[in-house]
């Protein structure tokens, strides 16, 4: 361009390209570490599943104890994935999330709720002694593909106001877990599975964790990670304070979506008899 004073060209000077500000879409925010947070805990969860339990039983080296120890630490940083996720929500509505924070969300819960969970079941079918390996991987590859579809459903479809279509995965993902720590036999186990994945798929409404609700879940998951501390310290009755546990995240799994039903049939006919008082002369 010509200047119209000196007739000279000039150019932009360099220092005003490099004050240009990062685009808003490359900037993290505070819930996006937090989401962040979330991959990085399952990914070490495949980890200590992987060293932990599958390269000891496939060298021959494995004992008791250092399972129990690894199993528990891959659960337990499954559940800080599960408060990541929890909060990182809280903090996007408060504060502000980047137009990564969706993305990020749905990529960081394929990691912690689909991938470490089925990958979790693929190596119980390695080291079960009444577990069938291929089968195993079918069950995993099913939990897998539903945290997939259901992520990529999320991100397509409006769910209801303040509810969930389908099992959450944080909520799937522990289920799953709970199921293969509850030490089932082998059919019972992979059934209880495969009937986690489809609940996850399927159109059954849970409702989201808000207010009360999401003190609850936080108390719940906190008194999850003690029972497994219990239990990979071999503390006593810790056995069966983690089978106690695990029983009632599967029956809180079966249990919620029931109530949730109810409150929408309860929903439905006091709305059919306002219709009617106001047809009513």
């Amino acid at each position: 361009m010509i200047d119209p004073e000196t007739q000279a060209g000039w150019v932009p000077e360099a220092d005003d390209a490099d004050d240009e500000e990062m685009p808003l879409s490359l900037r993290l925010s505070i819930a996006d570490t937090l989401t962040l947070g979330n991959a990085t805990c399952g990914f070490m969860a495949v980890y200590f599943t992987t060293t932990g339990i599958l390269i000891p039983h496939l060298t021959g080296d494995q004992e008791a104890g250092m399972a129990r120890h690894s199993a528990a630490t891959a659960v337990i940083l499954m559940l800080c994935a599960a408060v990541f996720d929890l909060f990182d929500g809280l903090v996007a509505r408060k504060l502000r999330s980047s137009p990564m924070g969706a993305e990020l969300d749905n990529l960081s819960d394929l990691i912690s709720f689909g991938l470490a969970p089925a990958y979790f079941v693929l190596v119980y079918g390695m080291v079960a002694d009444d577990a069938h390996q291929r089968v195993a991987a079918v069950g995993a590859i099913v939990v897998l593909l539903a945290v997939v579809l259901r992520l990529a459903r999320f991100s397509c479809v409006t769910p209801p106001n303040g509810m969930f279509q389908g099992m959450p995965s944080p909520f799937g993902a522990l289920t799953v877990v709970s199921i293969v720590l509850l030490e089932l036999p082998f059919v019972a186990t992979l059934l209880a599975i495969i009937g986690t994945a489809w609940l996850m798929v399927s159109r059954v409404e849970y409702p989201k964790p808000r207010g009360r609700l999401a003190g609850a879940m936080l108390g719940w998951i906190v008194l999850s990670m003690g029972l497994l501390a219990a239990w990979a310290f071999d503390a006593p009755s810790g056995q069966l304070l983690l089978q106690t546990g695990c029983a009632l995240q599967l029956v809180m799994g079966a249990v919620i979506p029931l109530f949730a039903t109810a409150r929408r049939v309860n929903t439905f006919r006091d709305n059919r008899r306002e219709a009617r008082a106001a047809q009513l002369p």
